[in-house]
Protein backbone atom coordinates (compact mmCIF):
# COMPACT_ATOMS: atom_id res chain seq x y z
CA UNK A 1 0.00 0.00 0.00
CA UNK A 2 1.34 3.42 -0.98
CA UNK A 3 1.83 5.92 1.91
CA UNK A 4 -0.95 8.52 2.12
CA UNK A 5 1.37 11.49 1.60
CA UNK A 6 2.88 10.03 -1.56
CA UNK A 7 -0.55 9.17 -2.95
CA UNK A 8 -1.98 12.63 -2.30
CA UNK A 9 1.14 14.50 -3.40
CA UNK A 10 1.36 12.52 -6.62
CA UNK A 11 -2.28 12.82 -7.61
CA UNK A 12 -3.52 16.08 -6.08
CA UNK A 13 -0.97 18.45 -4.49
CA UNK A 14 2.52 18.63 -5.92
CA UNK A 15 3.88 20.98 -3.25
CA UNK A 16 4.33 19.26 0.09
CA UNK A 17 6.45 18.96 3.20
CA UNK A 18 6.74 16.09 5.64
CA UNK A 19 8.19 16.22 9.12
CA UNK A 20 9.03 12.76 10.45
CA UNK A 21 8.46 12.65 14.21
CA UNK A 22 8.75 8.99 15.16
CA UNK A 23 10.39 5.92 13.64
CA UNK A 24 9.46 2.40 14.71
CA UNK A 25 9.79 -1.13 13.32
CA UNK A 26 6.55 -0.94 11.29
CA UNK A 27 7.33 2.47 9.78
CA UNK A 28 7.11 6.07 10.90
CA UNK A 29 4.69 8.91 11.46
CA UNK A 30 4.82 12.66 11.36
CA UNK A 31 3.08 15.81 10.15
CA UNK A 32 2.44 16.78 6.54
CA UNK A 33 1.41 19.93 4.71
CA UNK A 34 0.18 19.77 1.13
CA UNK A 35 -0.44 22.83 -1.05
CA UNK A 36 -1.47 23.85 -4.53
CA UNK A 37 0.89 26.81 -4.18
CA UNK A 38 4.68 26.73 -3.99
CA UNK A 39 6.26 26.30 -0.57
CA UNK A 40 8.90 28.93 -0.04
CA UNK A 41 10.33 27.31 3.10
CA UNK A 42 9.49 24.69 5.69
CA UNK A 43 10.91 23.46 8.96
CA UNK A 44 10.06 20.53 11.22
CA UNK A 45 10.60 21.19 14.92
CA UNK A 46 10.68 18.53 17.62
CA UNK A 47 8.34 19.59 20.43
CA UNK A 48 8.43 16.26 22.27
CA UNK A 49 8.32 16.35 26.05
CA UNK A 50 9.45 12.77 26.56
CA UNK A 51 10.95 9.88 24.63
CA UNK A 52 7.68 7.91 24.57
CA UNK A 53 5.55 10.49 22.71
CA UNK A 54 7.43 11.85 19.70
CA UNK A 55 5.65 15.07 18.68
CA UNK A 56 6.35 17.75 16.12
CA UNK A 57 5.49 21.14 14.71
CA UNK A 58 5.79 21.50 10.93
CA UNK A 59 5.86 25.16 9.78
CA UNK A 60 5.63 26.03 6.09
CA UNK A 61 5.60 29.39 4.36
CA UNK A 62 3.53 29.29 1.17
CA UNK A 63 3.72 31.79 -1.67
CA UNK A 64 0.92 34.37 -1.82
CA UNK A 65 -2.30 32.98 -3.25
CA UNK A 66 -2.89 36.07 -5.41
CA UNK A 67 -0.80 39.09 -6.44
CA UNK A 68 -0.62 41.73 -3.72
CA UNK A 69 -1.37 39.27 -0.92
CA UNK A 70 0.97 38.16 1.84
CA UNK A 71 2.66 34.79 2.22
CA UNK A 72 0.55 32.24 4.09
CA UNK A 73 2.04 30.53 7.14
CA UNK A 74 0.78 27.01 7.81
CA UNK A 75 1.59 25.09 10.98
CA UNK A 76 0.72 21.42 11.40
CA UNK A 77 0.95 19.96 14.91
CA UNK A 78 0.51 16.77 16.91
CA UNK A 79 0.39 17.37 20.65
CA UNK A 80 0.84 15.22 23.76
CA UNK A 81 -1.80 13.01 25.33
CA UNK A 82 -1.26 14.58 28.75
CA UNK A 83 -2.45 18.10 29.53
CA UNK A 84 0.75 19.31 31.21
CA UNK A 85 2.74 18.43 28.09
CA UNK A 86 0.15 20.02 25.78
CA UNK A 87 0.33 23.30 27.71
CA UNK A 88 4.12 23.33 27.28
CA UNK A 89 3.74 22.59 23.57
CA UNK A 90 1.13 25.32 23.11
CA UNK A 91 3.60 27.75 24.69
CA UNK A 92 6.25 26.62 22.16
CA UNK A 93 3.79 27.04 19.28
CA UNK A 94 2.95 30.57 20.43
CA UNK A 95 6.64 31.43 20.79
CA UNK A 96 7.45 30.02 17.32
CA UNK A 97 4.68 32.03 15.69
CA UNK A 98 5.59 35.26 17.49
CA UNK A 99 9.21 34.84 16.40
CA UNK A 100 8.69 33.64 12.79
CA UNK A 101 5.31 34.88 11.56
CA UNK A 102 4.90 38.62 10.98
CA UNK A 103 1.89 40.23 12.66
CA UNK A 104 -1.00 40.42 10.23
CA UNK A 105 0.24 37.53 8.10
CA UNK A 106 -2.37 34.92 7.17
CA UNK A 107 -1.99 31.92 9.44
CA UNK A 108 -3.41 28.39 9.64
CA UNK A 109 -2.64 26.08 12.57
CA UNK A 110 -4.10 22.60 12.23
CA UNK A 111 -3.65 19.11 13.53
CA UNK A 112 -4.23 16.69 16.37
CA UNK A 113 -4.33 18.77 19.54
CA UNK A 114 -5.42 15.83 21.78
CA UNK A 115 -7.33 18.54 23.63
CA UNK A 116 -10.51 16.84 24.85
CA UNK A 117 -10.84 19.46 27.62
CA UNK A 118 -10.90 22.18 24.92
CA UNK A 119 -8.32 24.48 26.55
CA UNK A 120 -6.15 25.15 23.49
CA UNK A 121 -8.59 27.60 21.91
CA UNK A 122 -8.46 30.04 24.81
CA UNK A 123 -4.65 30.09 24.76
CA UNK A 124 -4.24 30.38 20.99
CA UNK A 125 -7.03 32.94 20.56
CA UNK A 126 -5.64 35.18 23.31
CA UNK A 127 -1.98 34.89 22.28
CA UNK A 128 -2.23 34.75 18.47
CA UNK A 129 -5.58 36.28 17.51
CA UNK A 130 -6.76 33.11 15.78
CA UNK A 131 -10.22 31.56 15.70
CA UNK A 132 -11.14 27.89 15.39
CA UNK A 133 -13.05 27.19 12.17
CA UNK A 134 -15.65 24.73 13.50
CA UNK A 135 -16.37 26.83 16.57
CA UNK A 136 -16.74 29.95 14.42
CA UNK A 137 -19.18 28.25 12.01
CA UNK A 138 -20.97 25.70 14.21
CA UNK A 139 -20.52 27.01 17.75
CA UNK A 140 -18.37 24.07 18.90
CA UNK A 141 -15.28 22.09 18.00
CA UNK A 142 -15.65 19.12 15.65
CA UNK A 143 -16.00 15.72 17.30
CA UNK A 144 -13.37 13.81 15.39
CA UNK A 145 -12.24 10.89 17.56
CA UNK A 146 -12.59 8.00 17.28
CA UNK A 147 -13.60 8.15 13.63
CA UNK A 148 -15.97 5.16 13.93
CA UNK A 149 -17.85 6.77 16.87
CA UNK A 150 -16.70 10.39 17.17
CA UNK A 151 -17.30 12.00 20.53
CA UNK A 152 -14.00 13.70 21.45
CA UNK A 153 -13.02 17.06 19.86
CA UNK A 154 -9.29 16.39 19.39
CA UNK A 155 -8.54 17.88 15.97
CA UNK A 156 -8.66 21.58 15.12
CA UNK A 157 -8.14 24.17 12.40
CA UNK A 158 -7.25 27.66 13.67
CA UNK A 159 -7.10 30.62 11.28
CA UNK A 160 -6.05 34.25 11.22
CA UNK A 161 -6.85 36.71 8.38
CA UNK A 162 -9.15 34.21 6.67
CA UNK A 163 -12.93 33.99 6.61
CA UNK A 164 -14.34 30.50 7.23
CA UNK A 165 -16.88 29.50 4.58
CA UNK A 166 -17.53 25.84 5.36
CA UNK A 167 -16.19 23.19 7.75
CA UNK A 168 -16.85 19.47 7.75
CA UNK A 169 -15.60 16.42 9.62
CA UNK A 170 -15.55 13.15 7.68
CA UNK A 171 -16.10 10.08 9.84
CA UNK A 172 -18.35 7.82 7.74
CA UNK A 173 -16.99 5.15 5.38
CA UNK A 174 -14.41 5.14 3.89
CA UNK A 175 -12.91 7.77 6.23
CA UNK A 176 -13.42 5.68 9.36
CA UNK A 177 -11.06 3.05 7.93
CA UNK A 178 -8.30 5.45 6.87
CA UNK A 179 -7.47 6.78 10.33
CA UNK A 180 -8.64 6.60 13.92
CA UNK A 181 -9.35 10.36 13.61
CA UNK A 182 -11.98 11.93 11.37
CA UNK A 183 -10.66 14.08 8.55
CA UNK A 184 -11.34 17.83 8.86
CA UNK A 185 -12.05 20.02 5.85
CA UNK A 186 -12.37 23.80 5.85
CA UNK A 187 -13.07 26.14 2.98
CA UNK A 188 -11.55 29.56 3.61
CA UNK A 189 -11.57 32.93 1.87
CA UNK A 190 -9.59 36.13 2.29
Amino acid sequence: MQPQLEYLADSIWTHHAYGKNAIYSEGHHGNAILSHNQMLAWENIDISNNRFERRGLLHATIEPIAPGQKEVHVVCVHLDLFEKGRIQQLERIVKRIHEHVPDGSPLIIAGDFNDWRENASEILEAELGVSEVFRALHGKHARSFPAWFPFLPLDRIYIRDFKPIEARCFTAAPWDRLSDHGALLAELAF
